[in-house]
């Protein structure tokens, strides 16, 4: 495992072989898309962009999502995973596996829950650089914060 985040790191530290870091934007639904954060897809987007090239991009929804909802996300260029199960958990196992595989670069969650730290922390350890969106100052987590390489907070 050292050995591929020390080959990892090393090519990201390469300066005349670095291109653009690929980055991975996993967005809790039901925790960021609440009337209190006036949050909107195309601010998310932008978000993930200005972190590099946006190699994933999704958008975790639970089955009460108005199709209205899934329709812009879609339209945006959002991949929408819609469980019926806990969003958590699949966002979580997902951001995990892309992690592992060396798919990315940058790992930036957009969420308000503290059940996403483990991921962030484990991203890190395999050389991933984290990033933690919080959806408003008052919808942000300080133990996503203090668990990622960067925060960003999204303002209306």
């Amino acid at each position: 495992m050292f050995d591929r985040v020390r080959a990892r790191l090393a090519r990201l530290g390469d300066a005349q072989t670095s291109a653009e870091p690929t980055v991975g934007l996993f967005v809790d639904g039901p925790n960021v898309f609440r009337d209190e954060f006036d949050v909107d897809l195309d601010e998310l987007r932008d978000a993930a962009r200005e972190l590099g090239r946006v190699g994933v991009i999704r958008l975790y929804l639970d089955e009460h999502a108005t199709p209205g909802l899934i329709q812009a996300a879609e339209a945006r260029g959002f991949e929408v995973i819609v469980t019926s199960g806990d969003v958590d958990v699949k966002l979580a196992v997902d951001a995990t596996a892309l992690a592992s595989d060396g798919t990315i670069d940058r790992l930036a969650i957009a969420s308000r829950d503290t059940d996403f730290k483990p991921v962030l922390e484990y991203a890190g350890t395999v050389g991933i650089e984290t990033i933690a969106i919080a959806p408003g100052s008052h919808g942000r987590s300080d133990a996503l914060r203090n668990a990622a390489d960067e925060a960003v907070t999204l303002e209306p």
